[in-house]
Order: C-alpha cells, then structure tokens, then sequence
C-alpha cells in the first residue's frame, strides 16, 4: 500500500530525476487479414488496426492526466508483414508499409512497428520481398518500423540474410541521405528477437500473443543516477542493493499504467519491459549511471563490469514488482540517445569495440551508432555477424541498428533530433572481412542450444 512518502517521492522522481513510461505498445495480431489480394490485405490491416487502437493515444492521455505520470510514446507493433505479403505473390510489399502509415496518421501513435521479417533458419516466402523493400518503405513514410531476425541460439545465425542485410542498411542510408540517413534509425537486425518488445524499433506482435495486448517499456536512468548518487561511499553490494530497490519502485509504475491502460482499452495486459531507456535529456544517461559507480568516463576500463552489475540489479528488483515481465529488460545503451554515450563517444573513451564488449551483459546490441558513409556493405554484416554471435552463444538478445552516415567521416555529427538524438561518426575496422562474410550458409547453432 503507498503512503504518502511513497507519493512523494515518485512525484519528485517525476519533476527532478526524468522519470516516465517510454511507451504503451498496443500488439495488433494481423493474422485474419491475410488475402491474396493485396489491395484487399491493406484495407483489412487499416480497418483491423484503427478499430483496435482508435482510443489509444486517448487513454493514454487520461493516464497522463489522472496519474500525473509522462508517457512519452503510445505505440502499436503488428505481425511481420512478410507473413502477410507472402499471399500476395508478385506484389510490393511497399504496398502495406503505406497501409500502415495511413493507420498511424489516424490514429495519432507515435510509431507502427512490425515491418519485419524472422529469417533465422532460412527464407520463407515472402521473407526475400519484404527484406528488398525495407529502403524504399522506410523512405516513403514516417512512421514505420521495421526489423529483421537473422539467428538465435536455436537455430544459428542465416549469414545469407547478414549478408543481405548489409546491403539493405546501406541502401536505406543513401535513399534518405537528404533526411540525415533516417531510414536505417528505424531499422533494427536482431538475434533472437522476443515477441513482445514494446520498444522501437524492433518491436513486432509475434505469434504466439494474443489478438490484442498492452505491453509497458518503462525508463528512469536519472532515477537510478540520483539515488546512487546520495550514497558515494557504498559498497558494491550496497550499490546493488540501491538499484534494485529504485527498479522496483520504477517498475510499479509501469505496472500500473500497464494494468491502467489495459482496463480502459478492454485488451489484455501482457509485460512489463524493464529496460532502462535514456534519453538525450541531460540527467537520464545510463553512462551517467555508470559514471556516477566510479568511472571517469563510460567506456574505460570497468565498463563492462559495472553494466553487468547494472544490468542484473535492474532485473532482479523489476521482476518482484510485476507480475508479467518480458520484452528485452534491462539497460540499453544507444549512442545517439543518451547524453553521456554521446560525450564519451566524442572524447574518444568510448569505442565501437568497447560497446560491443559491453553488450554482451546488457539489453539489446550496438544501437543508434553512426559509421562513415563509405563503409562497405560487408563490414556492416560483418559487425552485425558479430553481434549476432554474442546474442546466439549467450542466449540473449542482441541487435545491430547502424547507421551509415552518407557524406560524413570520422569525427563529424550526425543530427536527428527528439528521442533520437544526435551522435558523432564512430571510428570502424577497415580492414575486409567480405571473403567471409560472402561465404553464405549458417553458422551452426552452440551445443547448449540443445536442451530437449
């Protein structure tokens, strides 16, 4: 039961220390739209999404107002569109990316995910369509996500789709160079991508959900920071301690928004995603989390120790204060996103091999990182091979969302704005890896991955 102190001090959390809900996600099963006829297939994907989340943004904002609570995004993610557009044999997939975005102008969301295709054991059809698509669709709206998972630890790794993949980030980057190379920021290469992710962009309603569900991503690095902050002297265990403890108090948030929303809507509520999320907002940095552990600078030696340590603490208090958990959880780490990412990046502490080390102990993968616009297709795959790798030997979920900055070198800053942020132009290995990413094949699942 809360008391006064409690309400308290979530209303300072909520002044003072950046605290909100990033998202309500609401899932959208397409499954009764699929037609042959694609034109038909597009106007059951709107009438289907507008009927389901036409109240969304709405509720949202009488959660907002009644609770006093910022929700910073409402969200919908769908089915993966390329199970939808392999009855549509010989048609642009392009076709529903449209659909989707005149489903989000009607609905007011902020973004549509699930522009997405799950390639990790091989191309089904559709798959290689949609793939091909992705840089025009991510061109031609706004508001579309999209996503495409190349392996798990099931299955292994489809390096034809890395391969693939490479060409198509690069693509996306030189069709929107005019807009600051925006399409591959809404393009997300997964390994083992769960099905209930309400953050963007790799958010997609997988099959296995409901029809209909509310999924909660929940933020509050400056509230981590601040309470580590009253405490200098403590002790790894004690810093542990304070973590999980501002995780729960965070995560109740999240869980009464979710149940909140999910009653007004009449949808079942399905997780809770744990995730601290930063923004470019000065105070609600996970490096300055880190920062604020003893670190001079995110991305020194130490690093990777203290996000694990992070990492597990955020888990360990979020999980007792919901009863749903899932999406990704954790600690995110996206360059352009968060203000003290952005300033190690641009002294030089924090690298590109640096945050690959580091996401192997926390949520997610590489994320919102510019590269130079020259690099090859090739290295792209090759560093989404890599991070793919980590994903699949250490049974988490890792992603690559790389952006290749088209007409900018090392050093130079490229600008997004609003949640995205903005990120200097990160430093890559040069040397080719293409004979090996060319190859093709799969790359055999790890032993461990046999559990039956």
């Amino acid at each position: 039961m809360l008391n006064k102190y409690d309400i308290l001090e979530t209303i300072r959390m909520i002044q003072d220390e950046c605290l909100d809900i990033r998202t309500i996600t609401m899932g959208i099963s397409l499954l009764d739209c699929i037609d042959p006829d694609i034109d038909k297939a597009c106007e059951k994907v709107y009438n289907k999404i507008t009927s389901k989340a036409e109240n969304l943004v709405s509720v949202g904002q009488k959660i907002e107002k009644e609770y006093g609570i910022p929700i910073i995004h409402k969200r919908i993610s769908v089915t993966p569109i390329a199970m939808l557009a392999a009855a549509c044999k010989g048609e642009s997939p392009v076709k529903f990316a449209l659909a989707l975005q005149k489903a989000a102008d009607t609905c007011g969301v902020n973004f549509i995910g699930g522009y997405s295709a799950l390639v990790q054991k091989g191309f089904s059809a559709g798959d290689i369509e949609l793939i091909k698509s992705i840089p025009e669709a991510l061109s031609v709206t706004e508001n579309i996500c999209s996503s495409v998972n190349v392996g798990s630890t099931r299955t292994g790794i489809n390096m034809d789709a890395v391969k693939l993949m490479g060409e198509i980030i690069k693509e996306s980057a030189l069709k929107t160079a005019d807009r600051n190379c925006i399409a591959p920021a809404k393009l997300v290469v997964f390994c083992n991508a769960p099905e209930d992710n309400p953050f963007m962009a790799g958010a997609f309603h997988g099959v296995g959900e409901p029809d209909c569900v509310i999924n909660v991503g929940v933020s509050g690095p400056g509230v981590v920071r601040s309470a580590l902050s009253k405490y200098p002297d403590a002790s790894i265990d004690e810093v542990a301690n304070i973590i999980k403890k501002t995780a729960f108090k965070i995560t109740r948030m999240g869980q009464l928004v979710g149940s909140k929303a999910s009653e007004m809507l009449g949808v079942p509520f399905g997780i809770v995603d744990l995730s601290l999320a930063p923004t470019p907002a000065v105070g609600d940095s996970v490096a300055h989390i880190l920062e604020t552990m003893g670190l001079e600078t995110c991305g020194t030696h130490g690093t990777t120790a203290a996000l694990a340590l992070l990492n597990d603490a955020v888990k360990k208090g979020g999980v007792m204060a919901s009863s749903h958990i899932g999406g990704l959880s954790g600690a995110f780490i996206p360059v352009s996103e968060d203000a003290g990412m952005i300033d190690a990046a641009i002294d030089g502490t924090l690298k590109l091999e640096k945050l690959e080390a580091m996401t192997a102990v926390c949520s997610v993968g590489l994320d919102m990182i510019a590269v130079p616009g020259d690099i090859t297709p090739a290295t792209i795959s090759a560093i989404i091979a890599d991070e793919a790798a980590i994903g699949m030997v250490n049974n988490k979920t890792t992603a690559v969302r790389l952006i290749p900055a088209i007409g900018k070198k090392e050093g130079d800053m490229l600008e997004f704005g609003g949640l995205l942020g903005s990120g200097p132009v990160m430093s890559i290995n040069n040397k080719s890896a293409e004979k090996f990413i060319s190859r093709g094949g799969r790359i055999p699942a790890p032993m461990h991955s046999i559990k039956n």
